[in-house]
């Protein structure tokens, strides 16, 4: 119901968007084809599946049955389907924001249970300014100073691209080699971002574990700190995150706006700037179904995995 009720919303506010893309499209086709404007507005009309004399409801209708097929629309400036568009560009966001997330995550939570544990060392201011920094820096600003320093002032990494030009793709040593060189700049960028945050949400949990008797009873059987810290504190505390985790995977079908433009990255941040950029609504509008349907889904298959991994959810849900 959720998801029937953004893609609903979605197509409200697309409609309902300021300007007329059909115009800017009919007269991109008049000065390279020669047309006269009104052939070339009722081609763009028809390419695009809008007709301005039918109702809302019965265009809405249409955009409903094409969702029920799989099509999420056609993209006005590449002429393709946004089926295709998506196909070729969420591999590479896929690759780059799951490495990423899943460094940040793992980085995150042994730096948010190290600071818990020994809460007066010096590891716990280090992180808790670390955090608010990364908290209060947009991302962009972080993707900008590496894309300055490390791309184009030590030239250590490329500054665009998914892979070198002259590179045909393919399963080979050189070509993943070459995947990985370009996309070390954006999964960097995701990562500093990310840590940040993972370590205080860790932090948090983790303090309100050590509390708990079970923790108290473990110090008092004399059991390890190294068997507590991980056995009992980490173990527990991740539960919480787990949700987090599996809600930011769905999100990151949208990729990053920002990051993914800067360093001129083919995922679906990009795609997203273009269509922003040029109007191109019904690219919009399939890339944002897209990412909100994710979103939902693994919002759902979050709670779905939480009572398998904590016994205590499924007691109370009996």
């Amino acid at each position: 119901m959720t998801i029937v009720v953004v893609a609903i919303v979605t197509f409200l506010i697309i409609q309902n968007a300021p300007g007329d893309p059909l115009y800017e499209w009919a007269m991109d086709m008049v000065q390279t084809s020669g047309l006269d404007f009104e052939t070339a507005y009722r081609i763009a009309a028809q390419m695009y599946g809008y007709d301005p004399h039918e109702s809302l409801l019965h265009r809405l209708g249409v955009y409903l049955g094409r969702l029920l097929r799989g099509d999420l629309g056609y993209s006005m400036i590449y002429r393709v389907s946004v089926n295709k568009i998506i196909a070729k560009a969420l591999p590479w966001t896929a690759f780059v924001v799951s490495v990423a997330l899943l460094l940040s995550f793992f980085v995150g939570v042994a730096l948010g249970t190290g600071i818990a544990w020994k809460r007066r060392s010096l590891l716990d201011p280090l992180v808790t300014g670390y955090a608010s920094l990364t908290a209060a820096t947009p991302d962009y600003v972080t993707a900008m100073l590496l894309l300055l320093f490390f791309a184009i002032r030590l030239r250590w990494f490329p500054s665009k691209g998914a892979y070198d030009i002259g590179l045909t793709p393919g399963f080979n040593v050189q070509f993943i080699s070459n995947v990985l060189y370009h996309a070390a700049l954006p999964i960097l960028s995701y990562t500093l971002e990310g840590i940040g945050g993972w370590a205080l949400a860790m932090k948090g949990s983790a303090i309100s574990v050590l509390g708990e008797d079970y923790i108290v009873a473990a110090k008092a059987r004399g059991l390890k700190g190294r068997r507590i810290l991980v056995s009992y504190l980490a173990r527990n505390s991740i539960l919480p995150l787990i949700t987090a985790l599996a809600i930011s995977f769905g999100g990151m079908f949208g990729g990053s706006i920002l990051i993914e433009t800067i360093f001129n990255y083919p995922g679906m941040g990009w795609f997203f700037s273009q269509a922003l950029m040029r109007k191109d609504y019904g690219m919009l509008q399939g890339l944002f179904l897209l990412t909100i349907t994710a979103t939902i889904l693994a919002n759902f298959l979050a709670d779905i995995l939480y009572t398998r991994l904590d016994p205590r959810v499924r007691l109370e849900g009996k």
